[in-house]
């Protein structure tokens, strides 16, 4: 198994195998021009967009800048708009649900690294996938942490830190993020 599909498959991996690095090398370049693209219109930035995500659904806006890993693993439905300074690292799949709504400089981040220090200073890396159901909307700043699954339907608060799944429909606000009742 290649260090890549250990990577896509949340297993440890060693994120300085050349094949990676050139993924990396590749997504930079891209993110280059992607983010020098801010006037352009929006159907220019979205066929730049499907130069490089997984997946890009009919009407998917990302305004730049925007920030990955290696973008690949990125999957927008149909609809899904995410504004201004958002970063996904996106070592294993995020998956984001049509007529999803993220505000700016929200993070959803898959990356992740072993607790125990030696493992960690090995430089070992391990990755948990991401899943935002349809019609979310994420209020600007919030963190999004590995393996977390939001339902449809949910509303995530602003500056939130979502450490938890969150089920369809609920509404989850704070640091650490809690469902509001």
């Amino acid at each position: 198994m290649s260090e890549r599909q250990k990577m896509i498959s949340g297993l440890p991996y060693d994120p300085g195998d050349p094949e990676l690095q050139a993924d990396q090398t590749a997504a930079k370049q891209w993110m280059a021009r992607y983010n020098a693209a801010m006037a352009a219109s929006p159907a220019e930035r979205r066929d730049l967009l499907r130069q490089k995500m997984g997946e890009v659904g009919e009407g998917a806006i990302i305004r730049p800048p925007f920030h990955c890993d290696y973008g690949y693993n990125i999957r927008l439905g149909r609809g899904v708009f995410m504004n201004f300074n958002c970063v996904v690292l996106d070592i294993c799949e995020v998956e984001i649900g049509d007529q999803t709504q993220i505000g700016p400089a929200v993070q959803i981040l898959t990356a992740d690294h072993p607790r125990d220090p030696v493992q960690r200073a090995e430089g070992i890396e391990f990755g948990r996938p991401v899943t935002i159901g349809r019609n979310v909307w994420i209020g600007g700043g919030a963190i999004i942490l590995p393996g977390v699954t939001i339902g449809d339907d949910a509303v995530i608060g602003a500056g939130s830190v979502v450490t938890r799944d969150v089920p369809e429909g609920a509404t989850a606000v704070g640091n650490p993020a809690r469902l509001k009742t």
